[in-house]
């Protein structure tokens, strides 16, 4: 049975820039389109020609991003010029792009109350610009702004800004729901009722995600006859953000209930490296990926209770709707003082170490992790210490270096510009096969300033640790007071893509960093695949 086309159109670049504290440099913009026509994307909307510097600078030549089609986003001409006299306009039309998409107002309020003009007026902004884009001979289609919300208050008027851009040549209009307050079964109803006027195939779906449907909005959009679907990678977007393809893409991909009746442009491959784009997108950004997020989410196939833990290790489909694979996540069963043997089992079949479930240290090792956890540790968001603490419980360790001690020093003083600053140094004395080593470092604080001085010279395993970083680092008092206990997490990557996660719990916050940066170090060496000494 032959399948429909969807067209996925993705606006990262115009529409996830509205994204408060977002602000794309060009060669950001690159990087992110690069990926997305890797990937297989339909369209990538690169920006407002002639809004800011940037966006200019991106259509200034050809783009080639595989079969995405570069589309340039602006406005329908002002009521009261030719579409030829209107600056804003032939900037875009200038833009060197594949498409353009216009948006135009299509709710009869925000045409006489926002653009203070008559509805005759917009609808003929609308069809000018639409008749313009078209005779350059290139793709042209309409955002028609607020859409859902125009329909409710007048469907004939909306329904004619609809209709004005199709009977002009618009490849595809775009219904909006521009402040994201539509629910999916309204979106069902009103896309049901343009279809009747307007062919699915010509139709898009554009949500914003203020009432958390935006998604959910554009899959009912689809199954009620809409071909294009916009939206944003981790939904960034204005106030809310947008629908978010990072859920989307998956969920056509592979349902059954969409998979079966549409296919969409995005490959095999396209589709293992969405939670790599996912992730790389928020370093962009300088944001910690959130963990929960469906799909792509640290935690998106993590299970934590025993008795689930169980039923996974027998069949993961259990309490898994997808394999994580194929979105290039991965199944973690977390450890922890809720989880039983099962959980143990399985999280050590996870890092390959085969064990008897009659083994005796099963059972000493699930004490061990149930009495860290009474003192603060929390080993099912800190993977790394767990595995360490594992291999150690099972002999597996190697000791690598051992700490004879640290010190940290924190200092502020006038500098030689006579500017006052907060100097931080740390002192680390290890010992590596045998052999005494002492290394000074300042950083930009005594946490920082312990890291470097504890990297700067293990010998003949400095090799090992050269790309290791440090990505992320919190704290967390776990009790009041003047004597608390103090929880830090630190997160380190390396240039294989890896990201593992370390804990360290004292009443002394350096303390707890020391323990949490010592176990980075170590378990960078395992996997690494350091020699023992």
């Amino acid at each position: 049975m032959s399948r429909e086309r969807l067209y996925l159109f993705d606006t990262t670049l115009r529409d996830g820039q509205q994204t408060a504290g977002v602000d794309f440099a060009l060669e950001e913009k690159l990087i992110i389109a690069r990926e997305l026509g890797a990937m297989g994307m339909d369209y990538i909307e690169g920006g407002f020609p002639g809004a800011s510097t940037t966006d200019t600078a991106f259509f200034a030549e050809e783009r080639d991003f595989g079969k995405a089609r570069v589309t340039a986003f602006g406005m329908t001409k002002r009521a009261g010029r030719s579409a030829s006299n209107d600056p804003g306009l032939q900037t875009v039309l200038a833009a060197k792009s594949d498409a353009f998409c216009f948006v135009g107002k299509s709710w009869d309020y925000h045409v006489e109350v926002a653009l203070g003009v008559t509805l005759d007026e917009n609808l003929a902004a609308i069809r000018d610009t639409i008749k313009a884009a078209v005779s350059t001979g290139r793709e042209t289609m309409i955002d028609c702004e607020h859409f859902f919300d125009g329909y409710k208050a007048n469907p004939d008027y909306a329904l004619s800004c609809a209709k004005a851009a199709f009977e002009e040549g618009a490849r595809w209009i775009v219904l909006c729901d521009t402040n994201g307050g539509t629910l999916p079964h309204e979106v069902f109803a009103i896309v049901s009722e343009v279809k009747k006027h307007i062919p699915g195939e010509r139709l898009g779906i554009h949500a914003h995600d203020d009432a958390g449907c935006a998604v959910a909005n554009s899959l009912a959009a689809v199954s009620a006859g809409v071909r294009q679907i916009q939206g944003t990678l981790n939904g960034l977007g204005e106030r809310c953000g947008n629908a978010n393809l990072i859920s989307l893409i998956p969920t056509l991909k592979l349902k059954p209930e969409f998979a079966d009746k549409f296919e969409i442009g995005i490959s095999d491959d396209g589709l293992k490296n969405l939670t790599h784009i996912s992730r790389q997108l928020d370093e962009m950004l300088n944001r910690n990926p959130n963990r929960h997020a469906p799909y792509v989410g640290a935690n998106a196939f993590v299970t934590k209770a025993g008795i689930h833990a169980s039923a996974i290790l027998k069949d993961p489909r259990t309490y898994e709707h997808i394999p994580p694979e194929a979105v290039g996540n991965r199944r973690r069963v977390m450890v922890s003082d809720q989880g039983g043997r099962s959980s143990l089992l399985a999280e050590l079949e996870r890092i390959g170490l085969q064990v008897n479930k009659d083994d005796p240290r099963i059972a000493r090792l699930l004490d061990t992790v149930r009495e860290r956890e009474n003192a603060g540790y929390a080993y099912d968001g800190a993977e790394a210490s767990f595995e360490l603490l594992a291999r150690r419980a099972l002999g597996s360790v190697p000791d690598y270096f051992d700490v004879d001690s640290f010190r940290t020093s924190v200092e502020r003083r006038h500098n030689a510009m006579g500017e006052l600053v907060t100097v931080c140094e740390a002192v680390v004395k290890v010992t590596v096969k045998g052999e005494a080593r002492m290394s000074v470092a300042e950083g930009n604080g005594p946490v920082n300033a312990l890291d470097v001085a504890l990297r700067k010279d293990l010998g003949i395993y400095q090799p090992f640790i050269n790309d290791l970083k440090l990505t992320d680092f919190k704290v967390r008092i776990l009790n009041g007071g003047t004597e608390a206990v103090t929880r830090v997490t630190i997160e380190s990557a390396d240039d294989s893509g890896d990201v593992w996660t370390t804990v360290g719990v004292s009443p002394n916050i350096i303390d707890a960093s020391f323990q949490a940066l010592v176990d980075s170090i170590t378990y960078k060496l395992v996997k690494s695949g350091a020699p023992a000494p």
